[in-house]
């Protein structure tokens, strides 16, 4: 016999597979959806429901965005590009405030033993934005993990024979953490003393 009547049950699991969220975290969650009136439950579903059908990648840096290009890339010279893993690091990077240039989202870092190779990340796409002319610097901003680094340094590769000076956060952020758990005094550090590779 299961313990949860089917809808309740149901709402748990959906619950349990967002990260870091267990069955005992997903259950206080459905209590809270029962506890909601209608207008709060529909409000909560309809934002969700929204979110998905509206956000999407920008077609220049791949960050998150409601139209085809963000207001990042719109706005900012484009002579600096800071490449980092995830669009969660864009957040990251953007609440130092001292950031002025435009960024480039990987989506993903080069990980061999997760099969996932060069051509699997946004790297061409990155090559395309500095062969435009307009670039100067790249900031590279992956996470100081091992396949951070290896992204890093393979890029740095890439780039270096085209002229573009290439830098990399300074290492304040500890080896093994991420951008987005980095507190905002240790990030603004990174960047101010970044350095090249």
């Amino acid at each position: 016999m299961d313990v949860f009547i089917e809808p309740i049950g149901k709402l748990i699991n959906e619950f349990s597979k967002l990260p870091g969220v267990g069955k005992k975290t997903a259950q206080r969650y459905a209590y809270k959806i029962i506890g909601m009136t209608d207008a709060e439950a529909k409000a909560f579903a309809d934002s969700i429901v929204n979110c998905k059908s509206k956000v999407r990648y920008c077609k220049v840096c791949g960050n998150f965005t409601e139209n085809d290009v963000c207001d990042i890339c719109k706005k900012r010279e484009n002579s600096t590009i800071c490449v980092v893993k995830e669009p969660k690091d864009v957040i990251a990077m953007e609440k130092l405030h001292e950031y002025k240039g435009v960024y480039h989202v990987l989506h993903g870092v080069i990980s061999p033993m997760d099969g996932v190779g060069p051509n699997d990340i946004r790297i061409k796409e990155l090559l395309s934005r500095v062969n435009d002319g307009e670039v100067k610097e790249v900031i590279m901003a992956t996470n100081p993990d091992v396949e951070g680094e290896a992204t890093a340094m393979y890029i740095a590769k890439l780039l270096k024979p085209l002229g573009i000076n290439v830098t990399r956060l300074a290492h304040g952020i500890p080896i093994g953490s991420e951008l987005e758990y980095t507190d905002e005094v240790t990030l603004s550090r990174a960047l101010l003393e970044r350095k090249q590779i």
